[in-house]
Protein backbone atom coordinates (compact mmCIF):
# COMPACT_ATOMS: atom_id res chain seq x y z
CA UNK A 1 0.00 0.00 0.00
CA UNK A 2 1.39 3.39 -1.00
CA UNK A 3 1.17 6.66 0.92
CA UNK A 4 -1.10 7.95 -1.84
CA UNK A 5 -3.51 5.07 -1.28
CA UNK A 6 -3.59 5.83 2.44
CA UNK A 7 -4.26 9.50 1.70
CA UNK A 8 -7.22 8.61 -0.48
CA UNK A 9 -8.60 5.82 1.72
CA UNK A 10 -12.39 5.53 1.43
CA UNK A 11 -15.14 5.00 3.96
CA UNK A 12 -17.59 2.13 3.68
CA UNK A 13 -20.32 4.16 1.93
CA UNK A 14 -17.89 5.43 -0.70
CA UNK A 15 -16.77 1.87 -1.38
CA UNK A 16 -20.34 0.64 -1.81
CA UNK A 17 -20.85 3.34 -4.44
CA UNK A 18 -17.58 2.40 -6.16
CA UNK A 19 -18.43 -1.30 -6.26
CA UNK A 20 -21.93 -0.67 -7.62
CA UNK A 21 -20.54 1.54 -10.37
CA UNK A 22 -17.29 -0.20 -11.30
CA UNK A 23 -17.75 -3.72 -9.96
CA UNK A 24 -19.70 -4.96 -12.98
CA UNK A 25 -16.73 -4.22 -15.24
CA UNK A 26 -13.63 -4.40 -13.07
CA UNK A 27 -12.86 -6.33 -9.90
CA UNK A 28 -11.91 -4.25 -6.87
CA UNK A 29 -9.61 -5.38 -4.06
CA UNK A 30 -10.48 -3.70 -0.75
CA UNK A 31 -7.63 -3.63 1.74
CA UNK A 32 -7.69 -2.19 5.23
CA UNK A 33 -7.13 -2.64 8.96
CA UNK A 34 -8.61 -5.73 10.59
CA UNK A 35 -12.07 -5.57 12.09
CA UNK A 36 -13.33 -2.46 10.30
CA UNK A 37 -16.22 -3.98 8.34
CA UNK A 38 -14.72 -5.00 5.00
CA UNK A 39 -16.88 -8.13 4.88
CA UNK A 40 -19.94 -6.01 5.67
CA UNK A 41 -19.69 -4.56 2.17
CA UNK A 42 -21.41 -7.69 0.84
CA UNK A 43 -24.45 -7.16 3.09
CA UNK A 44 -24.70 -3.48 2.13
CA UNK A 45 -24.49 -4.28 -1.58
CA UNK A 46 -27.16 -6.97 -1.24
CA UNK A 47 -29.41 -4.47 0.52
CA UNK A 48 -29.04 -2.02 -2.38
CA UNK A 49 -29.27 -4.73 -5.06
CA UNK A 50 -31.98 -7.15 -3.90
CA UNK A 51 -32.24 -8.80 -7.34
CA UNK A 52 -28.64 -10.04 -7.07
CA UNK A 53 -27.48 -13.16 -5.25
CA UNK A 54 -24.87 -12.44 -2.55
CA UNK A 55 -22.07 -15.01 -2.83
CA UNK A 56 -19.58 -15.18 0.06
CA UNK A 57 -16.40 -17.15 -0.69
CA UNK A 58 -14.10 -17.48 2.34
CA UNK A 59 -10.68 -17.93 0.78
CA UNK A 60 -9.00 -18.97 4.05
CA UNK A 61 -11.01 -22.19 4.25
CA UNK A 62 -10.70 -23.26 0.61
CA UNK A 63 -8.41 -25.35 -1.56
CA UNK A 64 -8.43 -25.21 -5.35
CA UNK A 65 -10.75 -28.24 -5.47
CA UNK A 66 -13.33 -26.21 -3.57
CA UNK A 67 -13.72 -23.81 -6.50
CA UNK A 68 -14.76 -26.31 -9.14
CA UNK A 69 -14.60 -30.06 -9.72
CA UNK A 70 -14.23 -32.07 -12.96
CA UNK A 71 -17.28 -33.62 -14.58
CA UNK A 72 -17.11 -36.12 -17.44
CA UNK A 73 -19.60 -35.30 -20.16
CA UNK A 74 -20.63 -37.52 -23.02
CA UNK A 75 -21.43 -35.70 -26.27
CA UNK A 76 -22.13 -37.12 -29.70
CA UNK A 77 -18.54 -36.52 -30.71
CA UNK A 78 -17.11 -38.29 -27.66
CA UNK A 79 -16.35 -37.79 -23.98
CA UNK A 80 -14.70 -34.75 -22.48
CA UNK A 81 -14.04 -33.25 -19.06
CA UNK A 82 -15.66 -30.03 -17.92
CA UNK A 83 -15.63 -28.23 -14.58
CA UNK A 84 -18.59 -27.55 -12.29
CA UNK A 85 -18.39 -24.42 -10.09
CA UNK A 86 -18.87 -24.62 -6.33
CA UNK A 87 -22.43 -23.93 -5.18
CA UNK A 88 -21.09 -21.02 -3.10
CA UNK A 89 -20.60 -18.97 -6.28
CA UNK A 90 -24.38 -18.93 -6.67
CA UNK A 91 -24.32 -19.37 -10.43
CA UNK A 92 -27.15 -21.91 -10.30
CA UNK A 93 -29.61 -19.18 -9.23
CA UNK A 94 -29.74 -17.80 -12.75
CA UNK A 95 -29.32 -14.15 -11.76
CA UNK A 96 -26.45 -11.69 -11.29
CA UNK A 97 -24.21 -12.39 -8.32
CA UNK A 98 -22.29 -10.17 -5.94
CA UNK A 99 -19.19 -12.31 -5.51
CA UNK A 100 -16.87 -11.50 -2.62
CA UNK A 101 -13.54 -13.29 -2.27
CA UNK A 102 -13.02 -12.66 1.43
CA UNK A 103 -9.47 -12.70 2.87
CA UNK A 104 -7.94 -13.25 -0.58
CA UNK A 105 -4.46 -12.33 0.66
CA UNK A 106 -4.47 -15.25 3.12
CA UNK A 107 -5.65 -17.83 0.59
CA UNK A 108 -3.82 -21.01 -0.34
CA UNK A 109 -1.45 -20.10 -3.23
CA UNK A 110 -3.37 -22.44 -5.55
CA UNK A 111 -6.64 -20.66 -4.70
CA UNK A 112 -5.04 -17.29 -5.42
CA UNK A 113 -4.00 -18.57 -8.83
CA UNK A 114 -7.45 -20.00 -9.51
CA UNK A 115 -9.21 -16.71 -8.71
CA UNK A 116 -7.18 -14.68 -11.20
CA UNK A 117 -9.35 -15.63 -14.17
CA UNK A 118 -12.53 -14.88 -12.27
CA UNK A 119 -11.17 -11.50 -11.19
CA UNK A 120 -10.21 -10.49 -14.72
CA UNK A 121 -12.48 -12.41 -17.10
CA UNK A 122 -15.62 -12.84 -14.97
CA UNK A 123 -15.76 -16.59 -15.36
CA UNK A 124 -15.44 -19.53 -12.94
CA UNK A 125 -13.65 -22.15 -14.97
CA UNK A 126 -15.54 -22.15 -18.26
CA UNK A 127 -18.77 -20.87 -16.68
CA UNK A 128 -19.25 -17.12 -17.19
CA UNK A 129 -20.81 -15.00 -14.47
CA UNK A 130 -24.30 -13.68 -15.31
CA UNK A 131 -24.45 -10.24 -16.90
CA UNK A 132 -24.42 -7.47 -14.27
CA UNK A 133 -22.47 -9.48 -11.69
CA UNK A 134 -20.16 -7.64 -9.29
CA UNK A 135 -16.82 -9.13 -8.22
CA UNK A 136 -14.62 -7.84 -5.41
CA UNK A 137 -12.16 -9.15 -2.85
CA UNK A 138 -10.97 -8.14 0.61
CA UNK A 139 -7.66 -8.43 2.39
CA UNK A 140 -5.88 -7.00 5.41
CA UNK A 141 -2.98 -4.58 5.18
CA UNK A 142 0.27 -6.39 4.49
CA UNK A 143 1.96 -4.30 7.18
CA UNK A 144 -0.25 -5.90 9.83
CA UNK A 145 1.86 -9.02 9.49
CA UNK A 146 -1.00 -11.52 9.43
CA UNK A 147 -0.08 -13.17 6.15
CA UNK A 148 -1.81 -11.08 3.48
CA UNK A 149 0.30 -11.33 0.33
CA UNK A 150 -0.61 -11.11 -3.34
CA UNK A 151 1.65 -11.55 -6.36
CA UNK A 152 2.16 -8.59 -8.68
CA UNK A 153 0.33 -10.27 -11.57
CA UNK A 154 -2.73 -10.80 -9.34
CA UNK A 155 -2.78 -7.21 -8.08
CA UNK A 156 -2.47 -6.00 -11.67
CA UNK A 157 -5.78 -7.71 -12.50
CA UNK A 158 -7.73 -5.65 -9.96
CA UNK A 159 -8.24 -2.09 -8.80
CA UNK A 160 -6.78 -1.83 -5.29
CA UNK A 161 -8.49 0.62 -2.93
CA UNK A 162 -7.86 1.15 0.76
CA UNK A 163 -10.76 1.22 3.18
CA UNK A 164 -10.21 3.51 6.14
CA UNK A 165 -11.37 3.04 9.68
CA UNK A 166 -14.57 4.88 10.57
CA UNK A 167 -14.19 8.01 12.65
CA UNK A 168 -15.55 7.92 16.18
CA UNK A 169 -18.55 9.99 15.06
CA UNK A 170 -19.27 7.70 12.10
CA UNK A 171 -19.07 4.58 14.25
CA UNK A 172 -21.30 6.09 16.95
CA UNK A 173 -23.93 6.94 14.32
CA UNK A 174 -23.78 3.36 13.08
CA UNK A 175 -23.89 2.02 16.64
CA UNK A 176 -27.00 4.02 17.56
CA UNK A 177 -28.94 2.36 14.74
CA UNK A 178 -27.55 -1.09 15.43
CA UNK A 179 -28.25 -1.51 19.13
CA UNK A 180 -24.77 -0.87 20.48
CA UNK A 181 -24.78 -0.39 24.25
CA UNK A 182 -24.82 3.26 25.29
CA UNK A 183 -21.85 2.69 27.63
CA UNK A 184 -19.69 1.68 24.68
CA UNK A 185 -20.93 4.60 22.60
CA UNK A 186 -20.16 7.04 25.41
CA UNK A 187 -16.68 5.59 25.91
CA UNK A 188 -15.87 5.88 22.20
CA UNK A 189 -17.04 9.49 22.14
CA UNK A 190 -14.62 10.33 24.94
CA UNK A 191 -11.81 8.24 23.42
CA UNK A 192 -11.85 8.89 19.64
CA UNK A 193 -8.24 7.71 19.39
CA UNK A 194 -9.49 4.12 19.48
CA UNK A 195 -10.39 4.58 15.80
CA UNK A 196 -6.82 5.37 14.79
CA UNK A 197 -5.02 3.08 12.37
CA UNK A 198 -1.67 1.69 13.49
CA UNK A 199 -0.25 3.25 10.33
CA UNK A 200 -0.76 6.65 11.99
CA UNK A 201 1.11 5.65 15.17
CA UNK A 202 4.89 5.15 15.14
CA UNK A 203 5.28 4.08 18.78
CA UNK A 204 2.66 1.50 19.86
CA UNK A 205 2.70 2.96 23.38
CA UNK A 206 1.29 6.20 22.01
CA UNK A 207 -2.04 4.42 21.56
CA UNK A 208 -2.33 1.43 23.91
CA UNK A 209 -5.86 0.56 22.76
CA UNK A 210 -5.42 -0.44 19.11
CA UNK A 211 -3.65 -3.22 17.22
CA UNK A 212 -0.04 -2.47 16.37
CA UNK A 213 2.32 -5.01 14.78
CA UNK A 214 5.16 -3.77 17.03
CA UNK A 215 3.19 -3.99 20.27
CA UNK A 216 4.36 -6.71 22.67
CA UNK A 217 1.77 -8.84 24.47
CA UNK A 218 -1.23 -6.95 23.08
CA UNK A 219 -3.32 -10.03 22.29
CA UNK A 220 -6.68 -8.24 22.43
CA UNK A 221 -7.33 -4.71 21.23
CA UNK A 222 -9.98 -2.27 20.12
CA UNK A 223 -11.46 -2.47 16.63
CA UNK A 224 -14.98 -1.59 15.48
CA UNK A 225 -15.64 -5.34 15.50
CA UNK A 226 -14.39 -5.91 19.05
CA UNK A 227 -16.31 -2.87 20.30
CA UNK A 228 -19.50 -4.42 18.95
CA UNK A 229 -18.56 -7.61 20.80
CA UNK A 230 -18.00 -5.58 23.98
CA UNK A 231 -21.52 -4.21 23.59
CA UNK A 232 -22.88 -7.75 23.40
CA UNK A 233 -21.12 -8.55 26.69
CA UNK A 234 -22.68 -5.56 28.41
CA UNK A 235 -26.13 -6.54 27.17
CA UNK A 236 -26.01 -9.93 28.93
CA UNK A 237 -28.19 -9.70 32.09
CA UNK A 238 -27.04 -10.92 35.48
CA UNK A 239 -23.27 -11.01 34.97
CA UNK A 240 -21.19 -9.96 37.99
CA UNK A 241 -18.54 -7.25 37.70
CA UNK A 242 -15.56 -9.65 37.60
CA UNK A 243 -17.10 -11.73 34.81
CA UNK A 244 -17.83 -8.66 32.72
CA UNK A 245 -14.32 -7.31 33.22
CA UNK A 246 -12.73 -10.66 32.36
CA UNK A 247 -14.77 -10.93 29.16
CA UNK A 248 -13.95 -7.35 28.17
CA UNK A 249 -10.22 -7.91 28.73
CA UNK A 250 -10.35 -10.85 26.34
CA UNK A 251 -12.29 -8.78 23.78
CA UNK A 252 -10.91 -5.23 23.71
CA UNK A 253 -7.75 -5.64 25.79
CA UNK A 254 -6.88 -4.86 29.39
CA UNK A 255 -6.38 -1.11 29.00
CA UNK A 256 -9.70 -0.54 27.27
CA UNK A 257 -11.53 -2.91 29.64
CA UNK A 258 -10.26 -1.12 32.74
CA UNK A 259 -11.10 2.28 31.31
CA UNK A 260 -14.54 1.09 30.25
CA UNK A 261 -15.21 -0.23 33.78
CA UNK A 262 -15.55 3.36 35.03
CA UNK A 263 -18.23 3.99 32.42
CA UNK A 264 -20.05 0.82 33.40
CA UNK A 265 -20.24 2.04 36.99
CA UNK A 266 -21.41 5.41 35.73
CA UNK A 267 -24.16 3.76 33.68
CA UNK A 268 -25.56 2.12 36.80
CA UNK A 269 -26.18 5.59 38.24
CA UNK A 270 -28.16 6.91 35.26
CA UNK A 271 -31.94 7.28 35.31
CA UNK A 272 -33.62 4.17 33.98
CA UNK A 273 -35.44 4.47 30.69
CA UNK A 274 -38.70 3.52 32.43
CA UNK A 275 -38.22 6.37 34.91
CA UNK A 276 -37.93 8.88 32.07
CA UNK A 277 -40.97 7.37 30.35
CA UNK A 278 -43.16 7.53 33.46
CA UNK A 279 -41.89 10.76 35.05
CA UNK A 280 -39.81 12.86 32.64
CA UNK A 281 -39.93 15.96 34.83
CA UNK A 282 -38.92 14.09 37.98
CA UNK A 283 -36.35 11.58 36.68
CA UNK A 284 -32.85 12.40 37.91
CA UNK A 285 -30.42 14.30 35.70
CA UNK A 286 -26.85 13.14 34.98
CA UNK A 287 -24.23 15.12 36.85
CA UNK A 288 -21.34 15.01 34.33
CA UNK A 289 -20.80 15.31 30.58
CA UNK A 290 -19.98 11.64 29.99
CA UNK A 291 -23.15 10.53 31.74
CA UNK A 292 -25.21 13.00 29.71
CA UNK A 293 -23.82 11.55 26.46
CA UNK A 294 -24.69 8.03 27.59
CA UNK A 295 -28.29 9.02 28.40
CA UNK A 296 -28.68 10.71 24.99
CA UNK A 297 -27.19 7.74 23.10
CA UNK A 298 -29.41 5.34 25.00
CA UNK A 299 -32.46 7.41 24.11
CA UNK A 300 -31.52 7.45 20.43
CA UNK A 301 -30.86 3.71 20.21
CA UNK A 302 -33.94 2.62 22.19
CA UNK A 303 -36.40 5.19 20.82
CA UNK A 304 -40.01 4.06 20.36
CA UNK A 305 -43.19 5.92 19.47
CA UNK A 306 -44.42 5.93 23.07
CA UNK A 307 -41.11 7.30 24.36
CA UNK A 308 -40.63 10.38 22.16
CA UNK A 309 -42.94 12.72 24.09
CA UNK A 310 -41.49 11.77 27.47
CA UNK A 311 -37.97 12.09 26.15
CA UNK A 312 -38.59 15.55 24.71
CA UNK A 313 -39.89 16.69 28.10
CA UNK A 314 -36.87 15.21 29.84
CA UNK A 315 -34.43 16.57 27.25
CA UNK A 316 -35.72 20.07 27.89
CA UNK A 317 -34.12 19.84 31.32
CA UNK A 318 -30.69 19.06 29.83
CA UNK A 319 -28.23 21.70 28.64
CA UNK A 320 -28.08 23.02 25.06
CA UNK A 321 -25.07 20.87 24.17
CA UNK A 322 -26.92 17.69 25.12
CA UNK A 323 -29.97 18.77 23.13
CA UNK A 324 -27.77 19.48 20.13
CA UNK A 325 -26.17 16.04 20.48
CA UNK A 326 -29.60 14.44 20.31
CA UNK A 327 -30.66 16.56 17.33
CA UNK A 328 -27.50 15.67 15.39
CA UNK A 329 -28.13 12.02 16.13
CA UNK A 330 -31.65 12.27 14.75
CA UNK A 331 -30.42 14.04 11.63
CA UNK A 332 -27.80 11.39 10.85
CA UNK A 333 -28.61 9.72 7.53
CA UNK A 334 -28.14 6.24 8.96
CA UNK A 335 -30.39 6.79 11.96
CA UNK A 336 -33.07 4.13 11.52
CA UNK A 337 -35.67 5.90 13.69
CA UNK A 338 -35.28 9.30 12.10
CA UNK A 339 -38.84 9.48 10.75
CA UNK A 340 -40.30 8.38 14.07
CA UNK A 341 -38.73 11.32 15.89
CA UNK A 342 -38.92 14.02 13.22
CA UNK A 343 -42.68 13.59 12.80
CA UNK A 344 -43.32 13.98 16.51
CA UNK A 345 -45.07 17.26 17.38
CA UNK A 346 -42.94 17.99 20.44
CA UNK A 347 -39.75 17.44 18.45
CA UNK A 348 -40.88 19.67 15.58
CA UNK A 349 -41.85 22.39 18.06
CA UNK A 350 -38.47 22.09 19.74
CA UNK A 351 -36.72 22.21 16.35
CA UNK A 352 -38.52 25.40 15.37
CA UNK A 353 -37.67 27.02 18.69
CA UNK A 354 -34.02 25.96 18.50
CA UNK A 355 -33.33 26.36 14.80
CA UNK A 356 -30.04 28.07 15.54
CA UNK A 357 -28.59 24.66 16.48
CA UNK A 358 -29.31 23.27 13.02
CA UNK A 359 -28.08 26.40 11.29
CA UNK A 360 -24.82 26.41 13.24
CA UNK A 361 -24.26 22.75 12.47
CA UNK A 362 -24.58 23.34 8.72
CA UNK A 363 -22.07 26.15 8.61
Amino acid sequence: MTNAQAMYAQNIDQLVALLKGLGTKRSVLIEGDMGIGKSTLLKLLKKDLPDHHAAYFDCTTKDVGDMFIPRISDAETGSYVGFVPNEEFGLHHGKPVILMFDELGKANPAVKQATTRTLLERTVGATPLPEGSIVFATTNLGAEGVGDLLAAHTRNRVTVVRMRKPSATEWIEWGISNGVHSTVLGWVKDNPQVMQSFTEVQDPEENPYIFHPRAVGRDAFVTPRSLHAASDILQVPGLDEDTVTSALIGTVGARAAMDMAAYIKLASQLPKREEILQDPMGAKLPDNASAVCMVVYRALSTMTADFVDSWMDYMGRLDAEAQGLFANGVRAEKYSKRGLVMTNKKFTSWAMANNYMFTADKQ
